[in-house]
């Protein structure tokens, strides 16, 4: 894999509680460029992400063991070290510019499939924000190494 990757991220929430938002459900997808790295058995890929109307960036980085975990980092406008192991419940401090919260997910199934040149990770987990049930998601994520 090349150190500069293009990484696409999707998710999508499906509201566990009632909600009247036709557009609830819709997904969210975030294509920008990246660095990449592997290291101690782990893949790492590092990206900034700009948040509308606000001044700043959000540092990330996901840290991805072909084990079967999944680690998203993030620093700046937000803080948080969310991990995603599949049949396991992580508890996790996300700090917005908004105030605090505690994070929980519950990974239902998790797959990495990793080639010389392509990363992809799905994982489906139920979501928790302050001990209540808010959502099932999915995280689609790909890392794809760009032709130099």
């Amino acid at each position: 894999m090349t150190k500069d990757v293009l990484l696409s991220i999707s998710g999508l929430h499906y509201e566990t509680v009632g909600t009247a938002e036709e557009d609830a459900n819709e997904p969210i997808q975030v294509i920008t460029p990246a660095t990449y790295y592997f290291k101690n058995n782990k893949h790492y890929v590092i990206y900034d992400e700009v948040v509308e109307g606000m001044p700043g960036i959000i540092k990330n980085k996901v840290r991805i063991a072909e084990a079967g975990k999944l680690e998203i980092l993030k620093s700046g406008l937000s803080n948080t070290h969310m991990v995603f192991e599949k049949d396991k419940m992580n508890i996790a401090q996300y700090d917005t510019p908004y105030g605090e919260l505690l994070v929980g997910t519950h990974t239902k199934d998790m797959q990495i499939d990793v080639t010389d040149k392509n990363i992809d990770v799905h994982v489906n987990y139920a979501l928790d924000v302050n001990n209540e049930p808010v959502a099932d998601c999915n995280i689609v994520m790909n890392i794809k190494a760009l032709d130099r």
